[in-house]
């Protein structure tokens, strides 16, 4: 049933084809009881006109007989003999039957069933009571569709439809007035409208199933062009850029396959031209990252002896060499960051996988952090279970996230404001499948839409405001890059004023996909936390 449903949504080809054969259907259907209405009037009318003509004639018959005899000694009994008898015996040669209905007068038109003669077998019901009614007051001829019933030897009913018409006829011997019924059924007629029911049916089972193939080509014609240029988009989306569609014919496909190729042959070239223009970028930051360096050891040791002897120096020139240390320092940094991130866009970055311990990594950072948290003025707690949180990852890497991580907490931190235990926490837990470290800080938050923008390169969430850590705008960047290399997730949630929690997420074992998070993105005092740790 899903197979269907897809197949049904994707190919253009089957829901054409099947279109185009409902509205076929519709209109075939429509045209066919049309046709079956008119030639059912048709034979029906003709039908009416033979069998009128018929009775017509059987009715003047009968009465010319009926004044042969009338100057002969028979009663009126020996006349409705001679009336009915004859027709009767016509009739079963003839496939008719007759009924002798009256006298009329007293019993109001109705069919005499004591005074009654008939065909043998016909049963008397099958003359319509309005038949009768008609007869009760008028004396004109007339006739109405019916359902003749008879009864065989065996006891056997049998019903089919049929005409019946009624004249009335005056006997002579007693001056009553007696009706013949002719019943003449549509046997025939019948089974012609069978027969050509059947091959309207026929033709427009044939017609529809021409119809379907017909529509089935038409539109192969259309979408197998399609088709392909389908595959050729997904083959260059892939990046296949040399694809491109086979051109035949003038015609508007063959245009827009022209126009296809033109577009694929541009968007490679400026592809390519864009993959050059990023090699030669990556190169230049490499080269020039790696050609800084000899001449920054060289400033580094000019700097040190100067920062070393500051203190024979006159107050200004300590204080300016103890600035060009602090620059020196912030600038190999700088350096190391951009390094790191040339080999993340070259795609040289590996891992050195290893059972981690989480918890341990927590504290670790947050050891080596203390002096730069004492002199922003907050403290720093970690939250963690007794038992080990292990995941298989290259604990450099996993240390250098968490470092950046809390070292922006502590850039970002608000002295003034304690928000519980401490001012900044930092939570390790784990499952059956991750591990998980959360850094949460109290201080000035993210504005909405900004925890999208902080991994990115060199992106500050205040300008203005100054780096106390000295860092250089690639730290979450990189742990962004070094999370991707662990198939983790790194996410961060905010509000201004508020705080902000960054949460890194590893699998258990590397190249395990990951499900949810041990630890809730949204913070339980943030007023807004929602269960679920996969959020």
């Amino acid at each position: 049933m899903r197979r269907g449903l897809t197949f049904w949504r994707r190919s253009i080809q089957a829901r054409v084809v099947a279109s185009t054969l409902v509205l076929s259907a519709v209109v075939v259907s429509a045209v066919g009881l049309f046709l079956l209405q008119q030639t059912r009037e048709g034979l029906l009318s003709h039908r009416v006109d033979a069998v009128v003509s018929e009775a017509n004639a059987e009715t003047k018959d009968a009465r010319e007989r009926l004044l042969a005899v009338s100057g002969t000694d028979v009663d009126s009994a020996g006349q409705q003999t001679e009336l009915v008898t004859p027709i009767i015996q016509r009739g079963v040669t003839r496939g008719f039957s007759v009924v002798l209905g009256g006298p009329a007068g007293g019993s109001a038109g109705e069919l005499a069933v004591d005074g009654a003669r008939s065909t043998p077998g016909l049963e008397l019901s099958s003359v319509p009571a309005s038949l009768q009614e008609h007869f009760a007051g008028n004396s004109d001829p007339a006739w109405t569709y019916t359902r003749i019933r008879t009864v065989s030897d065996t006891g056997d009913v049998t019903e089919e439809p049929g005409i019946v018409i009624g004249s009335q006829v005056v006997l002579p011997a007693d001056g009553s007035t007696y009706t013949l019924y002719y019943l003449f059924p549509l046997n025939e007629e019948r089974e012609t409208l069978a027969l050509v029911t059947q091959a309207l049916l026929t033709a427009a089972v044939l017609l529809l199933i021409l119809v379907a193939g017909l529509t089935w080509l038409v539109t192969r014609q259309v979408v197998a062009p399609i088709r392909m240029a389908r595959e050729v988009a997904e083959r260059l989306a892939a990046g296949r850029l040399q694809e491109r569609l086979k051109v035949s014919g003038e015609d508007d496909l063959a245009r827009l396959a022209t126009s296809f190729n033109q577009m694929a042959s541009n968007l490679q070239r400026q592809i390519r031209q864009l993959e050059e223009l990023s090699r030669l970028q990556r190169r230049f930051v490499a080269d020039v990252s790696h050609e800084l360096r000899t001449p920054l050891t060289t400033v580094r040791m000019a700097g040190d002896v100067l920062h070393d002897a500051r203190r024979d120096f006159d107050p200004t020139t300590a204080r300016a060499a103890e600035l060009l240390q602090l620059e020196l320092d912030r600038f190999e940094t700088l350096l190391v960051d951009l390094l790191e991130i040339s080999r993340f866009d070259a795609g040289a970055a590996v891992l050195d996988a290893d059972d981690v311990n989480l918890v341990d990594v927590a504290h670790r950072v947050v050891d080596t952090t203390r002096a730069l948290a004492d002199q922003r003025g907050v403290r720093v707690v970690v939250r963690a279970p007794d038992h080990p949180c292990l995941a298989e990852a290259d604990v450099r890497r996993v240390e250098r996230i968490v470092r950046n991580l809390l070292t922006n907490a502590i850039d970002h931190a608000e002295s003034d404001r304690v928000g519980g235990p401490g001012d900044i926490v930092v939570q390790v837990d784990g499952d059956d499948h991750s591990a998980a470290i959360a850094v949460r800080d109290y201080g000035v938050g993210l504005a909405p839409g900004e925890s999208a923008m902080v991994f990115n390169r060199f992106w500050r969430a205040d300008p203005a405001r100054a780096r106390s850590s000295g860092g250089t705008g690639l730290g979450l960047s990189i742990s962004l890059e070094d999370t991707h290399l662990h198939g983790g997730w790194l996410q961060a949630w905010g509000r201004p004023h508020e705080g902000a929690q960054f949460r890194l997420t590893l699998p258990r074992r590397a190249g395990g996909l990951l499900r949810q998070s041990p630890i809730p993105l949204v913070p339980a005092d943030s007023g807004e936390h929602v269960a679920g740790a996969s959020s």
